[in-house]
């Protein structure tokens, strides 16, 4: 669920952090999934990019559509190809308390369209850049009709 949808009261966007605005029902991948399997989860879901977790929903990488494009382009067998081969590993993370301000440097200064929200190293949760202007729109404009 997006808790950004449930911002009721107007405030300083600035007071928000990560907690506040992220969606914490993640789509997730292991490393030895298949990429074709993942390419699916993309679609289905909609989404641009999956985090790639351990046993223990540790954060240890990302798949994106761009990395997808990659494998293609190099003419691997996506159904063969596991998640762990293509995959980012440097991931760039905030954490559940990340302050607001802070989480738009982050996705401008990374030009990311959505970033991992982890506790220590476990996946709590994923923020987009939409949930970050949705983010501000509401506090800042709650009941106003627009």
């Amino acid at each position: 669920m997006r808790k950004v949808e449930w911002i009721s009261q107007r405030c300083d966007p600035a007071t928000l952090v990560a907690y506040q605005v992220m969606e914490d029902q993640v789509i997730t991948c292991k490393l030895d999934d298949r990429v074709l399997t993942v390419g699916h989860k993309m679609y289905d879901g909609n989404i641009g990019s999956v985090p790639v977790v351990d046993g223990e929903d540790s954060l240890v990488g990302i798949v994106t559509e761009f990395d997808l494009l990659q494998a293609i382009e190099r003419g691997n067998d996506l159904r063969a190809l596991p998640v762990s081969s293509i995959m980012t590993t440097e991931v760039v993370s905030v954490t559940a308390h990340t302050p607001f301000m802070d989480i738009v440097r982050v996705l401008q200064r990374h030009h990311l369209v959505r970033v991992p929200v982890v506790r220590e190293q476990t996946l709590i949760g994923i923020l987009a850049r939409r949930d970050v202007i949705l983010g501000y729109i509401k506090a800042t404009d709650v009941g106003s009709g627009g």
